[in-house]
């Protein structure tokens, strides 16, 4: 199975008559990251749970390939689909070394076959000298060597996809994105569909190859990351990858439109925190009320004319508080959508 696509078509998901996951479909395609987001409780983790088979489907169906894993009434146990589970819990056992561990999952091979595939995926996810670490117990590893010793079991077995809950959320910020490129870039190599539920959208969109926008149990939006963060198709999509100002446009501050720009009657302008741009010179003057340094960027509250904003700009042009300064809006990244709706205006 191994190199097939992982297919969810039209899932549902009912808990006391109320549906968890609605209609739900999706395509992993082999040596492809696919993240899920979406704010808590918007049915991301059932739907992994689904399409691990650990919960029953009540609609619609799983398979890989053409072999069908679930469907009502129909479910293949987790252990006969050969999925891969990682969560942010390593649950690595903690009585097993490193290479033990990742042994684990080449049950019923010979012992030396076992032995030189699990020391083939350590070395494989050594960009740490995780190799080396071969022969220690989990409490003797950092929780970075800890994940990519339970996502190397994980592929050992050679699994015809991996499914991953917030696999490196648990780990210190420092360590987090060189252990998710090292751990992400192996799944690739290895060719199989994989999903990634976040909670954290600008990880999930570095991370990913696709990527799809939960709420209430649906997919909303499924594209490209960065198909879907320049053209989401409602407000709650645009704000479920990052900030975003909500702006009413029968109240907008002259000239702060982007020139071309169409607003209809009753209708919402989302803007991006990066699209609001300082210059000199521009339509739309600004006080700065705050001006927070974050690093490479400064975050700016600003008053326009009474109307609030936020924005990111890179901070060796950012301007101080109580400075007035010049607003343009990026066109690319400010988007109208009807008021009630959220749905695009235009």
């Amino acid at each position: 199975m191994a190199g097939e696509e992982l297919i969810a078509e039209g899932v549902s998901r009912l808990y006391d008559g109320e549906r968890v996951v609605d209609r739900a479909s999706l395509t992993l395609r082999p040596g492809r990251i696919f993240a899920l987001v979406g704010a808590s409780g918007a049915g991301k983790s059932t739907l992994l749970r689904l399409l691990a088979g650990l919960e029953p489907v009540d609609e619609g169906e799983v398979r890989i390939g053409q072999e069908r894993l679930s469907r009502p009434g129909q479910t293949v146990p987790p252990e006969q689909r050969r999925t891969g589970l990682i969560f942010q819990d390593f649950a690595l056992f903690p009585h097993m070394t490193a290479l033990q561990n990742v042994r684990f999952g080449l049950a019923g091979r010979p012992r030396g076959e076992a032995d030189r595939e699990a020391r083939r995926w350590l070395s494989r996810l050594s960009r740490l000298g995780l190799e080396d670490r071969a022969e220690a117990y989990p409490h003797q590893l950092s929780g970075g060597e800890q994940q990519r010793i339970a996502i190397a079991r994980a592929l050992a077995a050679r699994p015809a996809a991996i499914l991953m809950d917030e696999p490196f959320s648990g780990l210190d910020p420092t360590l987090r994105a060189g252990v998710a490129d090292t751990a992400l870039a192996a799944i690739r190599e290895s060719a199989i569909p994989a999903l990634l539920v976040s909670h954290d959208a600008p990880a999930a969109m570095e991370s990913a190859d696709d990527l799809a926008v939960m709420r209430d149990g649906r997919i909303i939006q499924q594209a490209t990351p960065r198909e879907i963060y320049e053209h989401p198709v409602d407000a709650g999509v645009a704000a479920a990858l990052g900030q975003v100002n909500r702006l009413a446009t029968d109240s907008l501050p002259g000239g702060l439109l982007p020139a071309g720009m169409t607003a209809p009657p009753g209708t919402i302008l989302c803007i991006r925190e990066e699209a609001v741009q300082i210059a000199p010179e521009g339509p739309a003057v600004a006080r700065v009320t705050r001006s927070a340094f974050a690093g490479a960027m400064t975050r700016l509250e600003l008053d326009i004319a009474g109307t609030r904003l936020t924005a990111r700009v890179s901070s060796g042009q950012a301007p101080a508080t109580g400075d007035t300064v010049a607003v343009a809006l990026d066109p690319r990244l400010s988007f109208v959508f009807a008021g009630e709706t959220g749905q695009p205006a235009i």
